[in-house]
């Protein structure tokens, strides 16, 4: 009896050990992921790139993850279940998102090997959403570290405006070799979303190049439509073969709990640089390309369950529905649906936004570029 209650005993105390973990994290998530992962060096102050490197054949290899002449290109990976079909005419520009974990740099080294294969991982399970186009070009570039968008700090800032640099010239050079009178997508997720804002404001609001952008899809960041979007030149999408306009989802599962994020979103200024209010971000429903704020699981063409290596997937039919939340803007799932391990604290699937959609995103595309090519044909 004695043994038995000592048992008892034992099994209580690592019940409540665990109860007091799971507290630990749930009330200090944030801090915990600060002391993990914010870089604990002072901001290296790095030379742009040299000029001309994403153009260089010689260099492809190291500075594109896809492009036309890449070996092993994740972007034109095909999931077990999915039908490549015709190619289309329209050429992608994909800024992935951030894969630089470490904490020895704010800026994460275009060499590290950990921070390139992840980059593939992601790119293989986000950007083949969009391989049924003419191309798709994703460049790499010294992305801001993850824990760099933990804090608020000079060198947040100082990390994300050399990332931009980068893709800035990444974008010239694919601007300069797409042909002339091509159209063009434009697709970033989480830190790309970011990057493709700035992008849209900087280089292609009010150009020669603004009348051939088919859609931006600026996923997985929150995109203020009072500040942020009227600066981009690209409204929102409210039709699904709308053309020249802004799409933007961040997908969770319910109970949804995203006020940290949301604080951090508008802490910052918008692009036309007064403060963000309280009102909803964009969101844009990726299973009727915006025609409306609500879809059922019914309307889900298919979903991309990766493999636990993250080497590739297949695609399955798990029904996931969405609906626009109109208080906050955040996309709303439903019950949490089992896709795989990596769904962040407050039941976010930042990771799975594209691949919850992927058959759908993947016909939006498709869809908006038949739009664009129409308005161009001659009146008969």
């Amino acid at each position: 009896m004695a043994l038995a209650r000592k048992f008892l005993y034992a099994i209580a105390l690592l019940v409540v050990l665990v109860i007091a973990a799971l507290l630990v994290i749930r009330l200090w998530s944030a801090e915990l992921s600060r002391f993990a992962f914010v870089p604990r060096s002072a901001y290296e102050t790095l030379q742009p790139l040299p000029h001309g490197v994403y153009a260089d054949p010689a260099q492809w290899q190291k500075m594109w993850v896809s492009r036309p002449g890449t070996r092993d290109d994740p972007a034109q990976y095909l999931p077990e279940g999915a039908v490549r079909g015709p190619r289309g005419k329209a050429f992608v520009f994909f800024i992935h998102p951030t894969s630089y974990l470490a904490r020895d740099h704010w800026n994460g080294p275009i060499e590290d090997r950990d921070t390139r294969k992840r980059t593939d991982q992601f790119v293989r399970g986000m950007a083949s959403a969009f391989n049924g186009a003419a191309a798709v070009y994703v460049p790499r570039y010294r992305q801001a570290a993850f824990g760099s968008f933990l804090v608020n700090k000079p060198e947040t800032f100082k990390a994300r405006a050399l990332a931009y640099a980068d893709v800035r010239q990444a974008f010239a050079a694919f601007a300069a070799e797409v042909p002339p009178d091509a159209p063009i997508v434009l697709a970033g997720h989480s830190q790309g979303g970011l990057h493709l804002l700035h992008l849209l404001k900087d280089d292609i609001r009010g150009t020669l190049l603004a009348p051939r952008i088919v859609a931006a899809y600026l996923v997985g960041w929150p995109v203020s439509q009072e500040h942020d979007l009227p600066e981009t030149g690209m409204p929102a999408c409210i039709a699904p073969d709308q053309t020249g306009c802004s799409i933007s989802w961040m997908s969770y599962a319910e109970p949804a709990e995203a006020g940290t994020l949301l604080d951090a979103y508008r802490a910052e200024p918008g692009l036309n640089g007064t403060p963000k209010d309280t009102k909803p971000v964009l969101c844009t429903n990726p299973l009727n390309g915006g025609a409306a704020p609500s879809a059922p699981g019914t309307a889900n063409r298919g979903t991309l369950v990766p493999d636990e290596e993250l080497t590739g997937g297949k695609m399955q039919m798990l029904g996931v529905p969405a609906r626009c939340d109109p208080k906050t803007g955040l996309l709303l799932i439903g019950e949490p649906p089992e896709i795989g391990p990596y769904v962040l604290p407050g039941n976010s699937y930042h990771i799975y936004d594209i691949p919850l959609f992927w058959a759908n995103l993947r016909a939006d595309v498709a869809r908006r570029e038949a739009a664009w090519l129409a308005q161009r044909q001659p009146a008969k």
